[in-house]
């Protein structure tokens, strides 16, 4: 029985419909490089995607799916059948199955030819909820699910808060957000995380627009997911005795789940996360995950197609540091030009010693964060650029809410324009810390 299955792997791992659990099996069973699915990615050139796809089909004679065949292009990757490519069209990416590229000999000269819709071909990338070793966690996926469970949680601080503080998070005081006039009523947020719990009492009547794209329910097993939106949109007053710890109390949430319950993911999973925010308008993005890759075609492609939709994406810039010593430079998607790069600061607003540096846009608060947690713990307090990342989406909401001309481009600036000048190193907290309207 284990020898048809891992036959079975080997022969449908590559294939674009594979779970994230296929993936991570297949590589390691063949020894393969741990950072890399066997897939790939192919990005079109600028306004070319509609020249791609009938690339794709008469050139290269692959069966085609196309994330429009579903409703709100909520892909379905359980259902693109026999499919050996997947196009996002409100990005400009194509996931091609690797089996079904090497058959047809596809090589890079071919695809980025002057005359080619494709401006690149590239390996598709396992994607993590936080910084992890991804050859180490591979290791960690033939282990229980409650082992690799306790592995990732451990890779954040936490610690506990008492019950008995009231009033607000030392995050959301230091953003300016308590005397802010505006909620995100009307805005759409877009999180992109492990899902979401949702039947957390204090999201009751909240409206959601949960999706999956990595076969498992959108029901946060994890955490991060549930932390990271409860930052972002959480409730003005919770009840009982408890700190306020949310910003866009009104907002409109889709809780795009494109990493497991072992928050982990593949980059197509977060591509299609990427292309289904965007195809929905959502005015801000907020996406605490990435990987220790060089900036990546795809992602920057979906952080211009955001830009020029009206949508803003925030990413964690990466808690590989170990300051002073080591400074990581930041991860992708965050690396990429089109996406706003989030450091992270102490509540003594120091840069915090796991922050990557580089390509850094902005900063929030990011250790000993306060915020919603799945059921029934109901609340945790854990540390991360993956924690700072939501405080900026949410800041933009209220901007977003604010003015409707604030939107792409000209929310990023006035997020820029407006930060709380810091006595550090652009490379370390870029324009400063976020701040509320």
């Amino acid at each position: 029985m284990a020898k048809k299955r891992i036959g079975k792997l080997k022969r449908s791992a590559h294939k674009v419909s594979a779970s994230t659990d296929d993936l991570l099996l297949a590589i390691l069973e063949q020894g393969g490089d741990g950072t890399k699915t066997g897939r790939y990615l192919l990005t079109f050139k600028e306004g070319a995607t509609s020249e791609g796809l009938r690339f794709l089909k008469s050139e290269g004679g692959f069966r085609v799916a196309d994330a429009r065949d579903f409703k709100n292009q909520a892909v379905n990757f359980e259902e693109v059948g026999d499919a050996e490519a997947l196009v996002f069209p409100e990005i400009g990416v194509a996931l091609l199955g690797g089996g079904a590229a090497s058959a047809r000999g596809l090589n890079t000269e071919a695809l980025i030819a002057e005359d080619s819709p494709t401006h690149s071909i590239d390996h598709e990338y396992f994607m993590f909820a936080t910084h992890l070793n991804p050859p180490d966690y591979l290791k960690g996926a033939l282990r229980a699910v409650e082992t690799i469970y306790a592995d990732l949680t451990e890779s954040e601080i936490t610690g506990e808060v008492s019950p008995e503080v009231l009033g607000v998070t030392w995050g959301l005081a230091a953003c300016k957000v308590p005397g802010s006039n505006f909620n995100g009523n009307g805005i759409k947020v877009a999180v992109l995380d492990t899902g979401f719990d949702l039947g957390h009492p204090e999201f009751a009547g909240r409206a959601f627009v949960p999706h999956t794209f990595v076969g498992q329910p959108v029901q946060d097993l994890h955490g991060h997911g549930t932390h990271t939106t409860g930052t972002a949109c959480g409730p003005v007053t919770p009840p009982g005795p408890i700190q306020r710890y949310g910003i866009g109390f009104r907002t409109q949430i889709f809780a795009g789940k494109v990493l497991t319950n072992t928050g982990t993911g593949s980059q197509a999973q977060v591509l299609s996360g990427m292309n289904w925010a965007i195809a929905n308008r959502c005015a801000v993005i907020s996406m605490s995950l990435g990987a220790q890759i060089p900036a990546q075609p795809s992602y920057t492609s979906a952080g211009a197609a955001a830009l020029a939709a009206g949508c803003l994406i925030v990413a964690a810039a990466g808690n590989a540091s170990t300051r002073p010593g080591h400074i990581a430079p930041v991860l992708a998607p965050a690396n990429s030009p089109t996406i706003m790069s989030v450091a992270a600061l102490d509540n003594a607003l120091r840069v915090a010693a796991f922050s990557c540096g580089g390509k850094v846009d902005i900063a929030g608060p990011g250790v000993g964060v306060f915020s919603s947690w799945p059921r029934p713990t109901l609340h945790n307090t854990i540390s991360g650029t993956s924690m700072a990342t939501p405080h900026v989406a949410g800041c933009a909401t209220l901007w977003a809410q604010s003015n409707p001309a604030l939107r792409g481009l000209a929310l990023r600036a006035k997020l820029i324009a407006t930060a709380r000048h810091l006595p550090y190193l652009h490379t370390d907290v870029g324009a400063g810390l976020v701040q509320a309207p």
